[in-house]
């Protein structure tokens, strides 16, 4: 039966379908020796060979879908340049070839997904399906009632250069400490803009002290200590196919 190569790729856990994309026009895939540069091109995963960087990809049957609650100071990549601690370090036992589905700053800690389902994958970071992520924020001072209500409904910040207002977000305060000059904030959002959550804060003149993603869609981290991970369920799989 034929398929999109890059949705072939995808599904096989080369990497998510944007990137599918990319690695075809760079020249980095072969099907049946040839080097394919065509996004349209179409190929019989049970009759062709498709090759990426000189291994043979297979099509991926057995599916995996993994929860993480990400320590501080863990980087969300496969590999490191600079030879810190990735994500995959904590991995052990897992067979095949997943990879984080979005990511996490070093300096983040909390909820998150890997999974070698390409269609997975692009279901839950593709920003169209607009999947919620809950975080719990340590904040220095105290956070006003208006500045709540300007992070509910966007802030300006920096991104790729310029200016953008968030989209409105939800906000909680947990905790108001008043002796330590600490509040304590729940915020969802469901873009995924780059240290997005600290620069929310950092645009009503509060530094973020403890970042911690606590949720992805209805899928928590509260029963899994820091550095574990297990397998999604069924269930959680079904949600967010369903959902997203």
């Amino acid at each position: 039966m034929e398929e999109r190569l890059q949705k072939f790729l995808a599904n096989s856990g080369v990497a998510s379908r944007r990137k599918c994309e990319q690695l075809i026009l760079d020249g980095r895939i072969k099907v049946n020796g040839i080097i394919a540069t065509e996004l349209g091109t179409k190929i019989n995963p049970d009759i062709d060979k498709i090759e990426f960087n000189g291994r043979v990809i297979k099509p991926n049957n057995e599916k995996v879908y993994i929860l993480l609650n990400k320590p501080i100071g863990y980087v969300t990549t496969m590999k490191d340049q600079f030879g810190r601690p990735t994500v995959m370090d904590l991995l052990k036992g897992v067979d095949g070839r997943v990879v984080p589905v979005g990511r996490l700053d070093m300096y983040t800690s909390g909820a998150l997904l890997l999974s070698d389902d390409g269609e997975f994958i692009n279901r839950v970071t593709h920003p169209k399906n607009e999947i919620e992520k809950t975080y719990n924020v340590t904040i220095s001072g105290i956070i006003s009632k208006d500045e709540v209500e300007q992070l509910k409904n966007g802030v300006e910040i920096e991104n790729n250069g310029g200016i953008y207002k968030t989209k409105p977000a939800k906000v909680k305060v947990l905790k108001i400490d008043n002796e330590k000059r600490l509040s304590r904030v729940q915020i969802t959002i469901h873009e995924g803009k780059n240290r997005e959550v600290r620069k929310m804060c950092l645009a009503i003149n509060k530094k973020v002290l403890a970042l911690h993603r606590s949720k992805i869609g209805n899928i928590e981290v509260k029963n899994l200590p820091l550095g574990n991970w297990r397998f999604l369920t069924k269930r959680e799989i079904v949600d967010l196919y369903k959902i997203y």
